[in-house]
């Protein structure tokens, strides 16, 4: 028994000479790349509709995201690998802590359809079946009458302070954890078919937001790292075009919660001394 316990405290103390904490690998100066891909769920959102002909306000809107499925194409094809929910952005360490980024989430946010929703405002002069004023009335979202998403995509251009920190390091690896705040600009492109007008596709900037995030950095050599996150924010989105070469517009706002997964590279441009 008194030799089994002797071979375990060997065991460890010949462990604990390999351990290296991170701390002791420096990450100022360091820049790095990530490239990944996201899942999202999305608050109930009111969405205002204004044009010539309407006026009305569609109330606890629910809607979803629309990930491509895992599959070879279009994940692994170098032409079609924008076509799912993505995420990518470059940093730079500013010290061994604090890194400085900028980056792009391309989420896509669908409005359900054919769900019940209430209704309030106005619509004349369309032609359709739809010309009335409604108060707070339950309306089939069928297509004829709205269909609503940013697919190409719900793009949140943001900037990010983010801190890192040491959790566990063994010989080349190193576990840290990560924690940012975040802020910039929606640009959607987004397909609103109001009634009976002409569908929109074109970019254009139509809020902010902000976000928050925290997650799980795993590092070979303090190279090439795998990254799990979890974010969440808010988007406020005043002037959404809802139809080509229009005035027409909607706006909304609504929080969201998203979970990335991505692959990276840490780098120097200059060798340290």
């Amino acid at each position: 028994m008194r030799l089994i316990l002797l071979l375990c405290l060997i065991g460890e103390s010949l462990m604990a000479q390999d351990k290296k904490p991170a701390s002791e690998t420096t990450m100022k100066g360091k820049f790095y790349f990530y490239w990944g891909y996201n899942r999202e769920t999305y608050t109930k959102s009111n969405i205002h509709f204004k044009g010539d002909n309407f006026n009305f306000t569609v109330k606890k809107a629910v809607a979803l995201d629309r990930q491509s499925p895992l599959a070879l194409d279009p994940y692994l094809k170098i032409d079609q690998i924008t076509i799912p929910q993505y995420n990518y952005r470059f940093g730079y360490y500013i010290n061994d802590k604090y890194n400085l980024s900028l980056g792009w989430d391309h989420m896509k946010y669908v409005m359900v359809q054919d769900q019940i929703a209430k209704v309030s405002g106005t619509i004349k002069g369309t032609g359709t079946p739809y010309d009335r004023t409604y108060n707070n009335e339950d309306v089939k979202l069928a297509g004829d009458f709205l269909q609503f998403e940013h697919t190409d995509g719900l793009n949140y251009l943001n900037a990010e302070i983010n801190r890192v920190d040491p959790v566990y390091a063994y010989r080349k690896f190193f576990i840290k954890s990560t924690f940012g705040l975040g802020t910039g600009l929606v640009c959607p492109r987004t397909r609103a078919v109001v009634l009976n007008n002409d569908v929109n596709d074109q970019w254009h900037i139509s809020g902010f937001g902000v976000s928050a995030k925290a997650g799980l950095n795993l590092s070979i050599n303090n190279h090439f790292f795998v990254q799990c996150e979890l974010k969440t924010g808010f988007i406020d989105m005043p002037s959404i075009v809802i139809e080509a070469h229009s005035k027409d517009r909607a706006k909304q706002n609504f929080g969201f919660l998203q979970g990335n997964v991505v692959i990276g590279y840490q780098f120097n441009l200059i060798k340290n001394k």
